[in-house]
């Protein structure tokens, strides 16, 4: 099992160990700064950090195996807008072609030394071959004429926030959109073809609620060993698909299907892990407790998991990439806005809170 944890917070980057007595906080890295996502590449054995200085700037910080130094690496960039180009989005207003958030990081494949890709709002992927020292933009996706749907969900901007690098072809890429639905690729990002058929919202025009490019996917997963299987947790519901992505079916689970985060068992693609709440201008645990909710069928039933958790007076988010699961599938964690971190160590079935004084997190890793 793996024995170190990354969790990006709104005031640092924390790293956590696993000792006898359980996780604890070893280190920390760019304390006081908005760290808003990280990534361990197991190839390599190096860290990514993105931070996000507000006024000043996204960055991209690179630390070598073995290192304690983080080195500052190139940021996606935008090219400039052509004069002249009107390019608004969904809801009509105009697209900024600069990076604002970059709310993806993922390896390519195994055999693919060096290549990473990153999404950002304002939904552009990028694509680096030598370890983030450059960039490039896939225009293909970005200059799609579709693009021009999609539209900002719980922030003004759409933005791409899941990738899946398909473990059986390094060139077939999946990304989630919100809000924009799901785009595949099979030629490495040369071509892209909507993949959000079957998803469905449940507010705005009827007309509209089945449009693939309106759909506002929270979080997009894949098993590993089973990758024609995925998972999405979407802003009306939870969705699975069992064809490569290419149609999904909705799933009904309660306390609420709605949430952020979802993860999917390593192996099992049967078993996945959610965290419910309630929706919109809410957004809280359902009652005031926080539970997550486990289905082994496939999404024909859930149970919800509430040993470890506070059950009164609880009011924390997990945001979609603050809930996580190690390469085994036994460990889980997850971090909220409110600063707790659990772990658990059996599935789900029990959680162990690990800190309740960390700053707003944003993102967990096993690493």
């Amino acid at each position: 099992m793996q024995k170190r944890m990354l969790v990006s917070t709104r005031k640092g980057l924390f790293e956590l160990g696993r000792g006898r007595n359980g996780w604890v906080v070893k280190d920390t890295s760019f304390l006081g700064d908005n760290v808003t996502l990280a990534l361990h590449d197991a190839r390599d054995g190096t860290d990514y950090a993105a931070l996000n200085h507000g006024h000043f700037g996204i960055k991209l910080h690179r630390r070598d195996k073995g290192k304690k130094t983080w080195v500052e690496i190139a940021t996606p960039k935008y090219p400039e807008k052509p004069e002249g180009l009107v390019d608004n989005d969904g809801w009509g207003k105009p697209v900024t072609w600069s990076t604002q958030l970059i709310w993806a990081l993922e390896t390519g494949g195994p055999r693919q030394k060096g290549v990473l890709w990153a999404g950002t709002m304002p939904g552009g992927l990028f694509r680096s071959s030598d370890r983030g020292e450059t960039w490039q933009l896939m225009e293909s996706l970005w200059r799609h004429p579709d693009r021009n749907k999609w539209l900002g969900g719980g922030a003004d901007l759409p933005g791409i926030h899941s990738i899946c690098v398909d473990p059986r072809d390094a060139n077939t890429i999946r990304v989630a959109i919100s809000c924009g639905g799901v785009w595949r690729s099979e030629d490495g990002g040369q071509s892209w073809a909507q993949s959000a058929h079957g998803m469905k919202f449940d507010n705005g025009p009827k007309s509209e609620a089945e449009s693939p490019d309106a759909q506002d996917p929270h979080m997009m997963v894949q098993c590993a060993g089973a990758p024609s299987k995925f998972w999405v947790q979407h802003h009306a519901g939870i969705f699975k698909s069992v064809d490569d992505a290419k149609t999904w079916t909705e799933v009904k689970a309660a306390p609420s299907s709605f949430g952020f985060g979802v993860v999917v068992h390593p192996k099992d693609p049967d078993t996945a892990w959610f965290v419910p709440g309630i929706k919109d201008e809410k957004r809280i645990p359902v009652d005031g407790k926080l539970v997550v909710t486990r289905t082994r069928d496939g999404g024909r039933t859930f149970k919800s998991l509430k040993k470890g958790l506070p059950q009164k007076h609880a009011y924390d988010v997990i945001f979609r990439h603050a809930l996580a699961i190690d390469d085994s599938g036994k460990q889980l964690a997850m971090g909220s806005t409110t600063g707790n971190v659990w772990v658990s160590g059996d599935q789900g079935d029990s959680w162990a809170l690990v800190s309740s004084t960390l700053p707003q997190v944003y993102a967990l890793r096993f690493a």
